[in-house]
């Protein structure tokens, strides 16, 4: 009798329970997993996939401003390295901006943000190679520079910032890129051993010392051992790294009219010429000299460094007039990607340094084991172009030291496969790329084969020009 009623006692309160559990689903206080058309449950999926790069609900200027200044704060979620246990990493092509900078530009009669240059360790933000890294800069003497790099500083060190100089920010952001990295592909996954050699790296760097200094940053947390006898760091004259390349009129056509679709949305922005009128008047100046002073530069640097925005004895900038900016700007990226006039002069101006890394994976797929580490310092106008010519639409424009990263992966079980990951700041972009969307629908395989990136830089980039090469597409007149 005891045992009928303890069962009696469990079946009713197991139908209590579930009763409760569907109730709190109906009304959707605990998640319930969906299961969609195809009638896989979404946490089955072997494939790991971040999130998209962009939310695109209403734009929030000072949140996206935020994201832009990539404050070293909080450790970054990363994707990097991730594959199958039976696929090998075999080369790794990096792209970076350089990390935070002093403005480029100043705003007329007003004092300048007061910022230091120098470099101290006790001075937040900080990193543990800080002060190792300024010690072994200060005995670079053995590095080989190409042409004028040899005499651009290999640290930051004004007590007053130059403009457009790295700043400590600028350093810590690519030591914490490179000890990331390091992690991942030197512990991980063995790219580079402890008698690493020169031939493994290609490094190369335009000709301002803040892409200089933030390759270097990157390099010595990242490299097993910071040696400058095996640093040989090729200087590349074009911000578009098109090399021996560069002439190519239709690029240039298509860069014009850009600029003019830009000047023809900021005419038409009411809202943003009243901001420009009120500061001109703050500051004392005419409207047309403020708008060329570019202050969105200036004011991002004093936003990014939490110093108040300048003042004279009229008034004050304020982050009112720092919102409408900032949100013309984010507007403008939105346009710019619904136009495609960007993304035409993107692919033009692209191909030569996409072509030079295609032809890289290909040798080191065919058995090379030379640059299997490439290393390209770069600026947002390198980055943001390779990221539109690559159709990945959704990724925010380049962030102070954002990293592009080209992953080669050699299948363990069929060893002449070969095959590719892009990640963009850590999330695996890989399938929001033109050529490997449709990919991504048919195959279970969390990566792209290197043929599809190969055909598309060698063939399918050109035909939206009606051409077969670069040569052809950067002088044929669209009908």
């Amino acid at each position: 009798m005891l045992f009928r009623n303890r069962f009696l006692f469990l079946l009713a309160l197991a139908a209590l329970l579930a009763f409760l559990s569907l109730s709190l689903q109906f009304l959707h206080l605990i998640p319930v997993n969906p299961i969609k058309e195809d009638g896989l449950n979404p946490k089955s999926r072997k494939r790991i996939m971040p999130d998209l790069l962009t939310e695109p609900p209403a734009i929030d200027p000072v949140y996206e401003a935020r994201v832009y200044c990539n404050i070293p704060t909080i450790a970054e979620r990363s994707m990097e390295g991730h594959a199958p246990h039976y696929f090998k990493l075999v080369s790794v092509q990096v792209l970076i901006r350089h990390g935070d900078r002093y403005p480029l530009y100043a705003i007329p009669k007003t004092k300048r943000p007061d910022i230091d240059c120098t470099l101290q360790p006790s001075r937040k933000p900080s990193h543990p190679q800080l002060e190792a890294f300024i010690k072994h800069m200060s005995k670079g003497s053995a590095a080989q520079m190409d042409g004028t790099l040899s005499s651009l500083p290999r640290y930051p060190s004004h007590s007053f910032c130059e403009m457009g100089e790295l700043t400590q920010t600028g350093v810590v952001q690519h030591l914490r890129n490179g000890q990331l990295l390091r992690e991942i592909y030197i512990n991980k996954h063995k790219l580079l051993l402890s008698d690493w050699t020169a031939k493994q790296l290609y490094l190369e760097t335009t000709g301002k010392s803040r892409t200089l200094q933030s390759a270097l940053a990157l390099l010595y947390s990242f490299l097993p051992d910071f040696d400058w006898k095996k640093i040989y760091m090729r200087h590349q004259w074009s911000t578009i790294f098109c090399s021996g390349s560069c002439d190519c009129p239709m690029r240039n056509h298509y860069l014009e009219e850009e600029q003019r679709r830009q000047y023809s949305l900021r005419v038409k922005n009411n809202d943003l010429e009243k901001i420009y009128v009120d500061m001109a008047k703050i500051v004392g100046i005419p409207t047309r000299q403020l708008r060329a002073s570019n202050p969105i530069d200036s004011l991002l640097c004093y936003f990014c460094h939490n110093v108040s925005f300048p003042c004279t004895k009229t008034g004050c900038i304020g982050m009112e007039h720092f919102k409408v900016i900032k949100r013309h700007q984010l507007e403008d990226e939105r346009e710019r990607q619904e136009k495609k006039l960007y993304f035409l002069y993107a692919l033009l101006a692209t191909h030569p340094l996409l072509n030079q890394t295609v032809n890289r994976l290909q040798r080191i797929a065919e058995g090379k084991k030379e640059e299997v580490f490439v290393l390209y310092s770069a600026h947002d106008v390198t980055l943001s172009p390779v990221l539109s010519a690559l159709g990945i639409t959704e990724a925010r424009f380049p962030r102070f030291a954002a990293r592009l990263v080209f992953e080669l992966w050699q299948d363990g079980k069929r060893p002449k496969e070969h095959f590719i990951r892009i990640l963009y700041n850590g999330a695996d972009v890989t399938f929001q790329t033109s050529f490997c969307k449709d990919y991504y629908k048919r195959s279970s395989k969390p990566m792209c084969p290197l043929e599809k990136f190969v055909s598309f830089v060698k063939r399918d980039m050109f035909l939206v020009f009606n051409s077969t090469s670069y040569y052809d597409a950067c002088r044929r007149r669209p009908l």
